[in-house]
């Protein structure tokens, strides 16, 4: 009997006749393999390393429960330094070499870079970056996104600014604040926009690394146009430093950051600097009794893991291992990388938990959240201030 991948044939002869039904039997799956494309030791590793771990722990999780659909789920996990040629070395090893069904990515700039081999290789890709880009779904057909994108962020974030703004002389002034990375780029031509049919003067645009010492020059130039506002796209180091200066130089600037500069870490770092600093929150940390938060908490107790101070980012590798292993978990036998993508898309107002607004996605869309909370650090704390707003 010859065997032919994806059919059955069975070789009969009857009364001169020729019959070929083959068979075969495709090749049995045990395990799952996830690719995990982290920052730990780069630009971002005080962010992407708790952000690893979640998704570590949520795998350990679900392979304690017994895995998706009876098979055991594998991370084979690349530090590639934020550095974007190494994550493309990486990619392809994941691809050629380890043959995973899915990956869980991080950074914007390497992101943005694999679209199109993506694509091309029809593996669904679950990054940390909310860039807008990733989120056109003829150009990123196999990329999904749990966070609310950073352009809707700072949507968000410019409409908070209207609704709080009372003085009715005049317009707001808002500075944007932002690193000169893909990141960190990535909402501005978005907020200017926005900005700019909604009446609100952008008087001033600066550029703070993501591993700066000090902000002085940025600063004084938004303290001379006398900002009212200025907005942040950066991480909680940069942001810490930013704030710093600006009490130093008694700025009257209220800030603003979008996800990635708004955690736990930040009041540490900033101390009182951070004191009413305000926060877009895709993914809600403030209250540690929501079912979503309670169930991590318990399996780090009992693993005797203390995330205290880094719950934010452990929730959110966790909460986005978890929306692509559901995908997994629908996609049943077809673990391709077609199958997975249609189980994705199957997912209708799935909840995490409280920890998100609840996720959909569908064909034409895999932006799976598209509103948020805000938050602001009262007395040395986070407090949430809203409920879900969405962008316009």
């Amino acid at each position: 009997m010859k065997v032919i991948a994806r059919t059955c044939v069975v070789l009969l002869l009857l009364s001169g006749l020729v019959i070929l039904p083959q068979c075969q039997k495709k090749a049995e799956i045990h395990e799952v393999k996830i690719g995990g494309l982290f920052d730990l030791t780069g630009a971002t590793h005080e962010i992407s390393v708790p952000y690893a771990d979640g998704i570590r722990n949520y795998i350990d999780y679900i392979n304690e429960k017994g895995g998706i659909n009876g098979r055991k789920v594998k991370l084979i996990e690349v530090d590639y330094g934020y550095l974007i040629p190494r994550a493309e070395a990486a990619y392809e090893n994941f691809i050629k070499v380890e043959k995973v069904h899915a990956i869980l990515g991080w950074g914007t700039g390497d992101t943005e870079m694999l679209r199109s081999k993506i694509a091309k290789d029809r593996i669904p890709f679950m990054s940390a970056s909310y860039s807008s880009k990733l989120g056109i779904i003829n150009e990123a057909p196999y990329n999904f996104l749990i966070g609310v994108t950073y352009s809707d962020q700072m949507r968000i974030a410019l409409r908070f600014i209207l609704d709080q703004w009372k003085d009715k002389s005049r317009r707001p002034k808002v500075a944007f604040i932002y690193s000169d990375t893909a990141f960190g780029k990535s909402p501005i031509a978005d907020g200017y926009t926005y900005a700019a049919s909604h009446g609100i003067d952008v008087v001033a645009d600066e550029i703070v690394t993501l591993d700066a010492r000090e902000a002085i020059d940025q600063l004084s130039r938004i303290k001379a146009m006398e900002a009212d506002y200025a907005i942040l796209q950066e991480t909680t180091w940069a942001a810490s430093v930013i704030l710093k200066y600006a009490r130093k130089l008694e700025l009257k600037t209220r800030f603003i950051g979008l996800n990635w500069c708004a955690d736990e870490k930040l009041i540490a770092l900033a101390g009182e600097a951070a004191e009413g600093f305000t926060g877009t929150a895709p993914f809600i940390f403030t209250d540690v009794n929501i079912p979503g938060i309670r169930k991590i908490l318990e399996y780090n107790r009992r693993k005797g893991v203390d995330i205290e101070g880094y719950i934010l980012r452990h929730i959110q590798g966790w909460t986005t291992a978890e929306v692509m292993l559901e995908g997994v978990r629908r996609a049943g036998n077809d673990l391709s990388g077609s199958g997975i993508k249609k189980g994705l898309e199957s997912i209708r107002g799935y909840n995490t938990g409280g920890i998100t607004a609840p996720v959909t996605f569908a064909p034409s869309d895999h932006r799976g959240c598209k509103k948020l909370k805000l938050v602001r650090v009262v007395d040395g704390k986070w407090q949430l201030i809203t409920n879900y707003i969405a962008a316009e």
